[in-house]
């Protein structure tokens, strides 16, 4: 009997990261039924960029459960628990051995939850391989009527079944509309863990922002950061803004100052949006809210600025402190899912329709992933074996133990074994590759 029979919609997210964790999370929210509860359950996925307490409170998202997991332990899970839908809200390669392992965890079992996958924001690499490891899924979600098409694309390409491609929106735009210049006028200048990936390209952000501020005294400036020190994100920041800020030669001016919390409590006070590609010019557009993806650095595909070609939102620090604002393009506005006609408010209304329809039929054909043995057989078992699984999905031998909980000693040992490979990645890497340039 589905889960919704008798208490709900119940859904599990596994996510990996405190941004694939907000976009799991909401997105369960709202491919529920408008008059249905929900129980949702997170799991988030053990690794270097679990996230933390505080990351967790600032997505804002109250799950009835959640707990750390690793790949096989949550693989259990399902197999042992009942939920009509599952959410894979993880990089390409964890989404792709997930399938395979529920598809093996499942074998046998006459009714199944409806399996769901996507990206967290814009895609600008990776295309292709991103779009084949999530292959398989009943789902597979588009941000927008753009990426809808790219993705049948690549499927029908492949000669890969494209109907499970299904157009929504990032589920955390929102709030409300620009209604003008605020007082005093705030500049918002949106920062990415990765890019750029260099100190001088970084420095020289940093040094353009303070300029900003000290050329318009009367403007507050913000650097709108993703993390704190010792936390990850999605993408690993090796060279943090907090630590450049205090290296300013005669510090930062009165005007400015550093900022956390949610993007959209930002938004709410901001006048112009800057950054260099991020996810939250896209929330910045919906609101109708001035945005610069800045063109200093270059437009650039490892910058990820040039998926704004044609927006209308390229502009320069030069031209921002002469006062200019950039004017979007409407049509290029409405391809992406933002501001795009008025019909934000029912764009998961044909997800709703297929998960429903899904949920209700009496059973659901295996998971069938693009990528098999006889397709990829130099590169999935490779995938695969990086979260414990062989080639059919069963757990490798050796593999760490799945069938119980990790007792309190285990749970101290993984702390501390995830806080050294934090450490290393962000202070001894650096150190290394540097001395490797000498």
């Amino acid at each position: 009997m589905p889960a919704s029979a008798t208490n709900g919609l119940r859904v599990a997210v596994l996510a990996d990261s405190d941004t694939r964790w907000k976009w799991g999370a909401l997105t369960a929210n709202r491919l529920a039924p408008e008059d249905s509860d929900i129980r949702l359950d997170g799991f988030l996925l053990r690794g270097r960029a679990t996230p933390t307490a505080r990351q967790l409170q600032e997505v804002g998202v109250r799950p009835d459960s959640l707990r750390e997991v690793t790949g096989l332990e949550f693989l259990r899970a399902m197999k042992e628990e009942s939920y009509d839908v599952v959410l894979l809200s993880l990089v390409g390669g964890g989404v792709q051995a997930m399938l395979h392992g529920l598809r093996r965890a499942w074998d046998g079992r006459a009714k199944r939850p409806v399996v769901v996958t996507g990206y967290v924001g814009v895609v600008y690499e990776k295309l292709a391989d991103g779009l084949l490891l999530r292959h398989g899924a009943d789902l597979v979600l588009a941000n927008s009527r753009q990426d809808a098409d790219r993705f049948r694309a690549v499927y029908e390409g492949v000669g890969a079944d494209a109907s499970s491609v299904t157009e929504v929106a990032l589920p955390f735009l929102g709030g409300k509309p620009y209604a003008g210049a605020e007082d005093p006028y705030t500049v918002a200048f949106a920062v990415q863990p990765s890019v750029p990936d260099n100190r001088r390209d970084r420095t020289y952000l940093l040094n353009r922002i303070v300029q900003h501020a000290k050329l318009h005294p009367d403007r507050q400036v913000l650097l709108k950061l993703r993390s704190k020190p010792g936390e990850h994100t999605t993408h690993i920041e090796e060279l943090p803004y907090q630590k450049l800020v205090q290296r300013l030669p005669g510090g930062a001016p009165a005007n400015f100052r550093l900022v956390y919390g949610n993007m959209g409590e930002v938004l709410d006070t901001t006048d112009l949006l800057v950054t260099i590609s991020s996810t939250a010019a896209l929330e910045s557009l919906h609101r109708r809210i001035p945005t610069v993806v800045l063109t200093d650095l270059g437009i650039r595909e490892t910058l990820g600025n040039h998926h704004f070609v044609g927006s209308g939102c390229l502009a320069s620090w030069d031209q921002l402190d002469a006062g200019y604002e950039p004017t979007p393009d409407p049509e290029w506005v409405a391809r992406q899912g933002v501001v795009a006609d008025g019909s934000y408010a029912t764009a998961f209304d044909a997800a709703r329709d297929r998960i429903a329809k899904l949920v209700a039929a009496d059973g659901l054909p295996p998971l069938a992933p693009y990528y098999t043995p006889v397709t990829a057989p130099g590169y999935l078992p490779g995938i695969l074996a990086r979260h414990h699984l062989g080639p059919d999905g069963e757990p490798l031998p050796g593999a760490p133990a799945a069938d119980k909980q990790a007792g309190p000693v285990r749970q101290i040992v993984r702390r501390a074994a995830r806080g050294a490979y934090r450490h290393g990645v962000q202070r001894v890497a650096p150190v290394i590759r540097r001395m490797g340039e000498l």
